[in-house]
């Protein structure tokens, strides 16, 4: 299964389970009915913009987007490198790996490679569960923005915050900028 097909069961699996038609996910995303139903059948490959909109509306994190729907009898502690789901944002080409074994600690890892000169915002800041994050920068640097808060991150730093106000990125450098980021209270 390819990452589209994989990204919009699992939106549509999350949807149902949370009782949302798709009227319903489009409104509370502000993300067309079309574009969700696109996404659902694996025909659209969605921007990081649109599924941190519709995360927030599931009150989710967009990494848990990318886990399997079909949830393991039993979690294995282990994901090997070759079946952690890959994803390039199609507007900015920042790709993101889902680092963490599906289903087996509330602890979620993404590694980020984060594109010279390129820039993502998420605006969404509500969501129904609290989401906290780190991001630790590994290699080259980022400009991130929480709410009216402005960092300048290098290797070795690490940012701690919590998904409740837009927050941006931005690789000002001529490299690509890599980063690790630690999600806890994301898993629905």
């Amino acid at each position: 299964m390819d990452i589209s097909q994989r990204i919009g069961r699992r939106l549509h699996d999350l949807r149902a389970a949370a009782g949302l038609s798709l009227d319903a996910l489009a409104h509370k995303s502000g993300v067309s009915r079309s574009n969700i139903s696109l996404i659902e059948r694996g025909q659209s490959s969605p921007t990081a913009v649109v599924l941190d909109k519709l995360s927030s509306a599931l009150g989710v994190s967009v990494a848990s987007l990318f886990e399997a729907s079909e949830a393991p009898a039993a979690p294995s502690p282990l994901a090997r490198v070759a079946d952690q789901p890959v994803w390039r944002d199609p507007a900015s080409g920042y790709v993101r790996r889902n680092v963490s074994p599906p289903g087996a600690s509330p602890l979620q890892l993404v590694d980020v490679v984060f594109p010279p000169g390129q820039r993502v915002s998420f605006e969404t800041a509500e969501r129904d569960r609290d989401i906290h994050q780190l991001v630790w920068m590994i290699d080259g640097a980022m400009e991130i923005t929480h709410g009216d808060t402005q960092w300048q991150l290098a290797a070795g730093d690490c940012l701690a915050v919590q998904l409740n106000a837009p927050i941006h990125f931005f690789n000002p450098g001529t490299r690509p900028a890599r980063y690790l980021v630690a999600l806890t209270g994301a898993r629905p």
